[in-house]
């Protein structure tokens, strides 16, 4: 059976978030990294001059959020130079680290910047777990006092969990330990088997659980409203499973409209948007300058060495490939909530070797293929 549907579907883009890998280099070994990264010194990463030049493109094409991640961000020499560049132009500039390095002179450096936010990993509530999953005996703590320094210099604070088998069981104490935290949002990441997470294949979620798992995090959310801000990532068939609710509980306001979070969150880190963004609201670029989808999607789009980050997101195949809904594949490509979801373009990647490919982890079966059976 033919699934793809041959009409044009373009939808709109506009760059609302870019996540930068300034650097690979990390401190701490961690089980899922995307980069594989390690405490070496990468070579030939974007210079100091690089960086600044690639903000004033990024500038070109709108005001997105900026995420500066890695590796471990605060390894970088010209962290601070960087982010004061970027803020000074305008952009709002968020972190994500392991919030190990964090300490009073480091907290009060990004809170001059601004950092407005910084998203710590916190994959088990207890010690043991956190400091075998990352790789570093101490890495409990070290993030925890990073997340108290952080929040007394006055940065908000999100906790990132990557969800698989192994902290499934944990859900409910992840979500108390970031509220206990004083975290104004918790982001749960369903595992992509990228990097040196390749070797969690075996503890990945079933499409069962990745179900589970969301119409939990869609509980939660509407349970405690406004005191934490819930953002499945990796995960764009929770807008499915929001569309589904709203559909059932017969609200009116649209998925896509949809904005909620802490009573101090702005912009768009606390909008829940259309599932997959890659190509269309975000990207990432590594510390080499390889633009991506996302920096799960190991597909390159271009690079900003050799030519403009405006040209890449505007011309590029890949992203162009992206924007158009009709060359979705299989099962993604006939369903109904295709524009709010779109499926997993990186899990797809991953499990076919084309990132136009379904959705391998959604158990939803469209309501097309459904009247066929």
């Amino acid at each position: 059976m033919n699934t793809r549907v041959s009409k044009d579907e373009r939808i709109p883009h506009r760059l609302q978030m870019v996540a930068w890998e300034i650097t690979r280099s990390c401190n701490l070994r961690c089980a899922h990294c995307r980069a594989s990264a390690t405490q070496d010194t990468y070579q030939d990463e974007l210079s100091t001059e690089e960086c600044f030049r690639l903000i004033d493109e990024i500038l070109k094409v709108g005001r997105p959020v900026l995420i500066l991640t890695g590796g471990e961000p605060l390894l970088r020499h010209d962290i601070m130079d960087v982010g004061k560049y970027a803020a000074e132009h305008g952009l709002r500039i968020v972190m994500g680290s392991n919030g190990t390095l964090i300490t009073e002179e480091v907290a009060k450096k990004l809170k001059q910047i601004p950092i407005s936010r910084i998203g710590v990993s916190i994959d088990f509530p207890k010690p043991e777990l956190q400091d075998e999953f990352r790789g570093q005996s101490g890495a409990f703590k070290a993030a925890m006092d990073g997340i108290t320094i952080a929040r007394e210099a006055g940065i908000e604070v999100q906790i990132n969990s990557t969800i698989t088998k192994l902290n499934l069981p944990h859900m409910d104490d992840l979500l108390n330990l970031a509220l206990d935290s004083g975290a104004v949002a918790f982001h749960p990441f369903m595992l992509v088997p990228t990097g040196r997470g390749k070797g969690l294949e075996s503890v990945e979620m079933s499409q069962e659980e990745y179900e589970q798992t969301l119409q939990w995090v869609c509980d939660k959310q509407s349970e405690l409203g406004d005191r934490i801000f819930f953002k499945p990532t990796d995960a764009p068939h929770y807008a499915r499973v929001v569309s589904q609710r709203n559909k059932k509980h017969n609200l009116k306001r649209p998925f896509h409209n949809k904005k909620v979070g802490h009573p101090n969150s702005h912009h768009s880190i606390n909008r829940i948007t259309r599932g997959c963004l890659a190509g269309t609201g975000f990207c990432f670029i590594s510390h080499r300058g390889k633009v991506q989808g996302c920096g799960y999607l190991n597909v390159e789009a271009g690079n900003i060495r050799d030519r403009s980050f405006g040209d890449i997101w505007i011309n590029s195949e890949v992203f162009l490939n992206l924007r158009n809904l009709s060359n979705i594949k299989g099962k993604c490509g006939v369903c109904e909530y295709k524009v709010v979801c779109g499926g997993c373009r990186a899990r797809a990647y991953e499990a076919t070797g084309d990132y136009l490919e379904a959705e391998p982890y959604c158990i939803y079966q469209p309501a097309v293929l459904q009247q066929t059976h």
